[in-house]
């Protein structure tokens, strides 16, 4: 996969060309003070949060009192203050008004930029991800793969054709690369949204398909009529949630599929956490016994 292939899967990238046919979005740079202070080492501090931290040092201090432990002045002293961005903030809220008050955030990772997508009531039954292999549409997916929808299953032909006109009408031909794949949303009015692009590789998930499947050249590929369309047919066969098998936090899962809308602070507190867990377990392996 080349390097082009992922940035021209970036939302600042493709927003602009099928914006009419998506969810509106307004797209922010972040200033270089913010970058700094996303990348810092130090604590991250939100602004807005020190009630809740009072709040939590005052349970912690009650707790400690009724076991008699002694923290030290160093300890409980510490203070740290919420840095202050007033004019990003004021860009901010001015673009979460002109969006109707309600939005969900993303992060552009290699430009730094925040965008903020109007809030939309999705229904996961009506989620699909599609699979672009030379300007050809070859294979839908239902996207919750772990429940069973019923009008999915029932309605398969209406939403392989609205998929297919709006793919032909408003995708092909049109995105800057002949393999990709691409999330749309099917509204109870059978109209589709484009939702989200990504690089067609094993970096994104295929869902219901392997990727054995979508590169070589077997049944899907020789599927002449349209594309292969795969959904959960019986809550028999409901597959568990993927993170549910390993006990994984949801969080942690958010941040390997990129749906949490504040992954870049998420990541960079797991990595430091993950790098003072590896230095604590260094110590004990090297402490006399």
């Amino acid at each position: 996969m080349k390097k082009e292939q992922v940035v021209n899967c970036q939302f600042s990238v493709w927003y602009p060309i099928f914006k009419k046919h998506s969810i509106k979005s307004l797209i922010l740079p972040l200033p270089q003070n913010v970058i700094d202070y996303l990348l810092d080492d130090g604590t991250l501090v939100v602004s807005g949060s020190d009630h809740n931290t009072q709040q939590t040092h005052a349970n912690i201090s009650d707790s400690d009192a009724e076991e008699d432990i002694q923290w030290s002045d160093d300890e409980t002293t510490t203070t740290v203050t919420a840095p202050e961005f007033p004019e990003f903030t004021s860009k901010v809220q001015e673009a979460i008004n002109a969006l109707g008050g309600r939005v969900f955030p993303k992060l552009n990772w290699s430009a730094p930029r925040l965008v903020l997508r109007k809030w939309s009531e999705l229904i996961p039954g009506g989620e699909f991800r599609c699979f672009v292999k030379e300007n050809k549409l070859i294979a839908i997916s239902q996207r919750d793969y772990t429940q069973y929808y019923q009008h999915v299953w029932k309605q398969e032909d209406q939403i392989c054709h609205a998929i297919q006109g709006f793919f032909s009408q408003h995708i092909q031909y049109n995105f800057l690369d002949e393999d990709f794949v691409f999330d749309v949303y099917r509204d109870s009015q059978g109209r589709v949204w484009l939702i989200d692009v990504n690089p067609f590789g094993e970096v994104t998930d295929s869902l219901l398909f392997s990727w054995e499947e979508l590169t070589g050249g077997g049944e899907i590929a020789q599927q002449q009529e349209g594309p292969a369309f795969r959904c959960t047919t019986s809550e028999v066969t409901v597959q568990p949630s993927p993170c549910l098998s390993y006990r994984i936090p949801r969080d942690f899962v958010d941040l390997s599929t990129g749906e949490d809308a504040y992954k870049l602070i998420d990541f960079l507190k797991l990595k430091k956490s993950q790098q003072e867990d590896s230095e604590e377990e260094e110590e004990e392996a090297n402490a006399p016994q």
